[in-house]
């Protein structure tokens, strides 16, 4: 999968250096896109194709605004807890906006946006 890096930044405060980096992996995918945005549209099946459990989603049903999804993920021989909120919802152009929280302070602004190429493929694109 190719990856792009999009924009590099590192600045200090006194005694903390923030680092921010954003990549934009996108790859084509042999499904129809609306194959691909039905599994995106269902926060409750995210842990099929994702490296996480889905442990409760917040109201449960399609995703839509304001939908908490709470899951684990591994990593260092334990389980994390990962939290996911749906911020926009855009089935025309076949988009999801939302904010992962992570361990140990991390927070990911994450958009997915799938763009058919024919009939039998589309471009999926996460950043």
């Amino acid at each position: 999968m190719p990856y792009r890096l999009r924009c590099w930044d590192a600045f200090q405060r006194p005694g903390v250096i923030i680092m921010v980096v954003s990549v934009c992996p996108a790859d084509i995918v042999a499904a129809p896109v609306e194959d691909v945005w039905g599994l995106l549209n269902q926060p409750s099946h995210y842990g099929e194709w994702w490296d996480a459990r889905i442990e409760h989603v917040e109201p449960e049903g399609p995703a839509a605004a304001g939908q908490v999804v709470n899951a684990t993920s591994g990593a260092l021989g334990r389980r994390w807890d990962v939290t996911f909120v749906i911020k926009t919802v855009n089935p025309a152009r076949h988009q999801i906006q939302f904010d992962v929280t992570l361990p140990l302070g991390i927070t990911d602004h994450v958009t997915i946006t799938c763009t058919p190429v024919d009939g039998g493929s589309c471009r999926v694109q996460y950043g």
